[in-house]
């Protein structure tokens, strides 16, 4: 694996790569992989000849600082996974070689940025979208991969190569779960044990979700969930929403594409899970 801490060397890298004819595929992360991460991985191998993955904590996505200082950075063991998945190319670089400065950006991706993880987390997707833009703007891949458990952070995401016009491909894959249901993610570390099973409760109360969903009942079904997610101890939720896959208003009826989408705070750490009930 060829590992770059700048733009400029990763650029000059991926002029060869493209003048060999070979489709890149990037896989951006915040890092703290866990097999989730290396299921992205993995599906980039099978879609894309040359794959990038990017590690990066970036500042200008996180609306709490004390949330932004705890972020978990194992590079070394990051890493090792990385060269065990067999991806092509790391790029890590510094904030500085990121940003110059007191940099302006605003999009406009519409009502998107104040839903759900928009409203409980004010400016986060403009620096989401700041920060994927510069990665597209620095790899130019032909395909970049995302987790479908950021699944609004998707819709941003596609919004923006929308808005832009930017050709990339984007590919969301599948939520992985550990065995007990629990989704993966990079915040499970700060759970306690007492904390793990009560988190629980999302993955299990998405699921009763999907296999009880009745379209006429989709006001009486939400409310059972955020009631019993609600009542779970040492659980605070955030949202449980039952929602159009396509832009997250709430579902209906005739709503082909349906996700249901939970956030709650479990002990002192917050999680979001979902799970596609039709369509998509």
């Amino acid at each position: 694996m060829k590992k770059f801490t700048t733009k400029t060397e990763l650029q000059q890298y991926l002029v060869q790569v493209r003048a060999a004819g070979k489709t890149i595929g990037l896989v951006p992360t915040l890092g703290a992989l866990h097999q989730g991460h290396l299921s992205l991985i993995e599906r980039a191998r099978q879609q894309s000849d040359v794959v990038v993955c990017s590690i990066f904590v970036n500042p200008t996505q996180f609306n709490d600082p004390a949330d932004l200082e705890k972020y978990p950075r194992p590079i070394e063991s990051d890493t090792a996974k990385l060269e065990q998945a067999n991806c092509d190319i790391l790029f890590n670089p510094d904030v500085t070689e990121m940003y110059a400065g007191n940099e302006q950006w605003h999009l406009n991706i519409g009502e998107l940025e104040n839903l759900l993880e928009g409203g409980s987390r004010p400016g986060h997707y403009q620096g989401v979208t700041q920060v994927v833009y510069k990665l597209f703007t620095i790899v130019e891949p032909d395909i970049a991969f995302f987790g479908q458990k950021d699944y609004q952070q998707f819709l941003v995401i596609s919004r923006m190569v929308q808005l832009l016009s930017m050709p990339v491909k984007l590919v969301m894959c599948p939520i992985q779960r550990d065995a007990d249901g629990l989704a993966m993610s990079s915040r499970n570390i700060h759970l306690s044990a007492s904390d793990r099973q009560h988190a629980l409760i999302l993955s299990k109360t998405l699921a009763w979700v999907k296999q009880n969903f009745d379209a006429g009942k989709i006001t009486q079904l939400k409310a059972q969930a955020a009631a019993t997610v609600a009542n779970e101890d040492d659980v605070e939720l955030a949202y449980f929403e039952i929602a159009d896959g396509d832009n997250l208003h709430p579902a209906n009826e005739t709503t082909k594409n349906v996700v249901a989408l939970v956030a709650a705070k479990v002990g002192n750490t917050r999680l979001i899970d979902n799970m596609i009930i039709s369509g998509n």
